[in-house]
């Protein structure tokens, strides 16, 4: 029993527990959305963008977060006026943005390659973030998710019907970068987490999971956030065991819950897609 508790008694693995569940609900609340407009290369994008924020950050002596969240931010609001401004579909534009952020931050890596942290910007590094990152992540989460909670319903059915959100006096456009803006932070935070590779799955995992449990769209955003929550919790906990990157761990986690959902979830589950086959076959025999 003792083993079991000894992670809560070490400072940092119970910082990083935290911040890792406070993070992936956040995540998990906008891969709701992302899940609703099937936007869910939009987190893969922007995990992408943010690398040349970061090279350029480590390059100035700046904190890698505001290079991150400038840069993210930058290319949420390129695909966005793509989106509006553009006859383009929203898969041809993700993928031009991704790549072209990526390559320049390819390419700022290879101008200095001695000030760039590699390992960082790809795994993240949960245990060893100091107490301003820290404060930095906490201020990120709590105003992301007061936002979130406020704002849900209207995001809702901003991404459900733009022309029946306009009619009932919303703004489309100024929610979408709201949306947008949340996100690119998200990114920010998660990448400290689970690195810029991997933060894809937090944005997309928890929703897609708690997608296959559920049609109702406010039980979906509970399960979502749930899901991040323990997932990101527990992921840390276990790399302790593990001596593992936690990243890895966490999305491990999830990776396996959605795996069980996708074959026992109750409607939308393998097993029950095959038991409603099997009866669409037997009613012929019986009639």
């Amino acid at each position: 029993m003792s083993l079991l508790l000894e992670p809560f008694g070490y400072g940092y693995m119970l910082n990083a527990m935290w911040v890792s569940a406070l993070v992936g609900a956040v995540c998990a609340f906008l891969s709701a959305y992302l899940m609703l407009k099937g936007w869910s290369l939009i987190g893969d994008a922007l995990s992408h963008a943010i690398v040349p924020g970061v090279a350029g950050a480590y390059m100035l002596g700046l904190p890698f977060a505001i290079g991150a969240f400038f840069s993210g931010a930058l290319a949420a609001a390129a695909m966005l006026f793509l989106n509006q401004r553009t006859r383009l579909k929203e898969d041809t534009i993700i993928g031009l943005i991704f790549t072209s952020f990526f390559g320049l931050g390819l390419f700022m890596v290879s101008l200095s390659p001695t000030s760039v942290n590699i390992q960082t910007i790809i795994l993240g590094n949960v245990l060893a973030i100091t107490p301003e990152d820290t404060l930095q992540l906490v201020i990120i989460g709590t105003v992301s998710l007061a936002i979130l909670l406020l704002k849900w319903k209207d995001l809702m059915v901003t991404f459900f019907d733009e022309n029946h959100a306009r009619t009932i006096g919303l703004n489309p456009l100024l929610l979408k970068a709201m949306f947008f803006t949340l996100l690119s932070a998200s990114t920010v935070a998660a990448l400290q987490t689970v690195g810029a590779f991997l933060v894809v799955a937090m944005v997309v995992t928890p929703g897609a999971t708690a997608y296959l449990l559920t049609d109702r769209f406010p039980r979906l955003i509970a399960l979502s956030v749930a899901i991040g929550a323990m997932t990101s919790f527990f992921g840390a906990y276990i790399s302790y065991f593990l001596d593992g990157a936690t990243g890895g761990v966490i999305v491990v986690l999830q990776t396996l819950l959605f795996l069980t959902a996708f074959v026992f979830a109750p409607k939308h589950g393998l097993i029950a897609a095959r038991r409603r086959a099997a009866d669409v076959l037997k009613r012929p025999e019986a009639a």
